[in-house]
């Protein structure tokens, strides 16, 4: 399924964990053990896809101590930046408690990434799923009125609310964004050649504008590129798509939400939060990572009968799939797994490929080579409307990435937040963008309405994802 490029070693010099400076009290030691895995092992082709799997899943699961380099070190009063991972003040007297609000506010990715399907009684649970409402991450914050002391009649709050997604099927999505990086790159390239002309920008049907080459100054102008960063590549993760890659988002998320310092990021034996520990992150073990959610099985559409056809079809009709895509394709059926990643040019440093029609995943295979990815998402951010923003103020607050459908019937609460605890109420709640489909689907006649959500009740999260190695997992 999965099979490393074992010429290209990139060059990489490890530096082996080192221990912790000070010493572990006696019967205690870091939660990720002695046995790590290293950028070296996975190159070389010594471990199996499903020994690196496991590992990538153990280190998900993880629940990092001190030990391990868990959170931010002593807080240096005299730095201006006390939001940024590294220097983040936390609760109490000593440098050692969680924070919650602006990060450091777990101890392993799968607190976050745990449940299967909330529509089930008792919820559903396993590894690299969705999660619930006290889940919710609380990032850029450093006011929150609490007890409306404003008398605004809400408690206002000045940072971002981010309920956190499943990984389920990521392996897809992100072959999908490389491949329409790799498009709207050469079309970039190719502007220069057509100067003073406003050329279109897309990729697998979805417009992202146009872009100009400018005869006089000799450069872009971006102007007319919509739905996309300037640097046109396709970020698919984080809910205003901030990451073209899991590994670039497990890289920001592990400082963020645990003040887990990647080697990758600081540099070998630097002990940059001052916390007592080096190497908190190793390269492999990110790559372990990266290779686990990237294999993770995707969701499924199951039967809905006649019932579920119509809705389907209502759900296009009135122009819900104009952001919702159903399926993208992709060209190939690799995804390639690099180190270092160079996000405009995803074939740089190519150390591993994952086969996304092999087990576990099973992507359905296209007439093309490549496999269909029915995620229902164009990839693309919009703007949701004045109700849906954020209150950080800045120009961005209402653009969010077109969420993933796939999995929906078991993700409740939805939109970026988790305001909405029912279908309805996150279709009701588009606006900007979205509005014209919200307005279409409430004037639907209750019968219509029940057609739409019984086909949105059909997409599935995956059975038994990673059932194979889950049954092996380190006691």
């Amino acid at each position: 399924m999965t099979k490393p490029l074992v010429a290209l070693t990139l060059g990489i010099t490890l530096t082996l964990p080192t221990a912790v400076a000070a010493q572990a009290p006696a019967g205690e030691e870091a939660a990720l053990g002695r046995d790590r895995i290293t950028q070296a092992q996975i190159t070389s082709g010594a471990l199996s896809t499903k020994d690196i799997r496991k590992k990538g899943m153990e280190i998900f699961s993880t629940p990092f101590n001190l030990l391990d380099g868990w959170g931010d070190g002593p807080l240096d009063r005299f730095e201006l930046d006390k939001t940024s991972p590294g220097n983040r003040p936390s609760i109490g007297s000593e440098q050692t408690h969680f924070m919650r609000v602006n990060g450091m506010d777990t101890q392993s990715c799968l607190e976050c990434h745990s449940v299967l399907s909330m529509a089930t009684i008792p919820a559903t649970f396993t590894v690299g799923g969705a999660g619930g409402i006290n889940n919710v991450a609380m990032p850029g914050a450093t006011e929150f009125d609490v007890d409306d002391s404003d008398g605004n009649g809400f408690a206002a709050y000045n940072g971002r609310v981010i309920n956190p997604p499943f990984v389920f099927g990521a392996g897809g999505v992100e072959l999908v964004g490389k491949e329409m990086t790799m498009e709207l790159q050469t079309q970039l390239f190719a502007a220069q050649f057509r100067p003073d002309v406003a050329l279109p920008l897309q990729s697998k049907g979805v417009s992202f504008g146009s872009i100009r080459y400018d005869s006089k100054t000799l450069s872009y102008d971006f102007s007319g590129v919509e739905g996309i960063d300037d640097d046109l590549v396709v970020k698919p993760f984080g809910r205003k798509g901030c990451c073209a890659t899991i590994r670039a988002f497990d890289v920001g998320a592990l400082q963020f939400h645990q003040g887990m310092q990647p080697t990758e990021v600081v540099g070998a034996s630097i002990d940059e939060d001052g916390d007592g520990v080096v190497d908190e992150i190793l390269p492999g073990e990110l790559s372990a990572m990266h290779i686990f959610s990237t294999a993770l099985e995707p969701p499924k559409r199951v039967k809905g009968g006649p019932v579920g056809q119509q809705g389907s079809r209502l759900f296009e009709r009135i122009g819900c799939t104009d952001c919702h895509v159903p399926t993208l394709n992709t060209d190939f059926r690799m995804l390639p797994i690099a180190f270092p990643e160079v996000d405009t040019d995803p074939t740089a440093n190519v150390f591993y490929t994952v086969d996304l029609t092999d087990k576990p995943t099973r992507f359905p295979k296209n007439n093309a080579g490549g496999v269909r990815v029915n995620m229902y998402s164009d990839l693309k951010r919009h703007d949701m409307g004045a109700e849906l923003a954020e209150t950080t103020g800045s120009d961005d607050d209402a653009l969010f990435i077109t969420a993933r459908l796939w999995g929906v019937a078991d993700t409740a609460p939805y939109l970026h937040d988790g305001r909405a605890t029912t279908l309805t109420e996150a279709i009701a709640q588009h606006g900007g963008e979205g509005l014209l489909a919200r307005d279409n689907y409430l004037a639907l006649p209750a019968a219509e309405q029940l057609k739409l959500l019984s086909f949105l009740r059909t997409l599935r999260t995956p059975k038994q994802p990673s059932k194979d190695i889950l049954s092996s997992a380190r006691p």
